[in-house]
């Protein structure tokens, strides 16, 4: 569990809190999307997390975080790395290693994972990032998403109880977007793992978060399941977060009184729904 109790936090050099008042739960095995506007405060909320603050960036911290029952102001950096693993926007900045399977050693070896565990922690992760076949390759010849996948192949496997992710999509195409959204919602599913991904491609968060955050202006607006945030899309655009055009569209039928279900995630969903009001209208 995730804990935010009467969180805020003002950098030492800035002149104005970046997050207040933040009161957040996150359970176990979350899927945890985190969007808003550019300096909402997305990213210093996952800072809160894995502890960069205020370990690295000191400043005025109020309230309480903590992280399966740790306290991230009290326990060291070194103890909430083994308890979470961050993957940031800056891939190349994240390398460390010229090939992939130095790669994924160095965490297994800076933490001390005994020796007959790592071939199979390293197969296990490059596995499960479906990327088997880059083991001897160097990192400079690589995409950008099959970089992507190596630093969260990394990151796995240290075996983490909590993945943060910030703007892991940024430079990626649509497909490869998808197929790491993809890729973690599964590893989620299948390790209970907790997730939290700071996103602003909207779409991929509501089709794949248990858990949707709407952050503005360093507060949370929302804080539901993706159907129940995205019933808000009117408000949404107003705090700078364009819902997909499917979401809105149902959302426009519901206001006109000819849908009375909850709002779409998806096209798909959002085709059954225009055939169901066009049924009753031929009707």
């Amino acid at each position: 569990m995730i804990k935010f109790q009467d969180f805020s936090f003002q950098y030492r050099e800035g002149v104005a809190p970046v997050l207040r008042d933040i009161t957040l739960a996150i359970p176990d095995g979350c899927f945890c999307g985190i969007t808003g506007a550019a300096g909402s405060g997305k990213s210093t909320l996952t800072y809160a997390i894995n502890g960069i603050i205020p370990h690295c960036y000191p400043g005025d911290f109020y309230g309480n975080v903590t992280v399966e029952g740790l306290d991230t102001v009290e326990a060291s950096l070194t103890d909430l790395s083994a308890l979470v693993g961050s993957v940031c926007q800056d891939i190349d900045s994240q390398m460390v290693s010229t090939v992939v399977e130095d790669e994924i050693l160095y965490g297994l070896e800076n933490f001390g994972v005994p020796k007959e565990e790592i071939p199979g922690r390293v197969h296990g992760a490059l596995e499960a990032m479906g990327i088997v076949e880059l083991l001897s390759r160097p990192i400079e010849s690589l995409s950008g998403g099959q970089k992507q996948k190596v630093a969260l192949a990394s990151i796995i496997a240290l075996q983490p109880k909590v993945l943060v992710l910030d703007e892991p999509t940024a430079e990626l195409d649509p497909a490869s977007s998808e197929a790491v959204f993809r890729l973690l919602a599964r590893y989620a599913r299948e390790n209970g793992t907790t997730v939290v991904v700071v996103e602003q491609k909207i779409a991929l968060l509501s089709e794949y978060a248990d858990l949707l955050v709407i952050v503005d202006d360093g507060r949370i607006r929302f804080a539901d399941a993706p159907e129940a945030v995205l019933a808000h899309s009117d408000e949404l655009l107003a705090l700078g977060v364009n819902c997909p055009r499917s979401t809105t569209l149902v959302n426009r039928l519901k206001a006109a009184g000819l849908y009375s279900g909850p709002a779409v995630r998806n096209v798909a969903a959002a085709v059954d729904v225009c055939r169901e009001v066009l049924a009753r209208a031929g009707a």
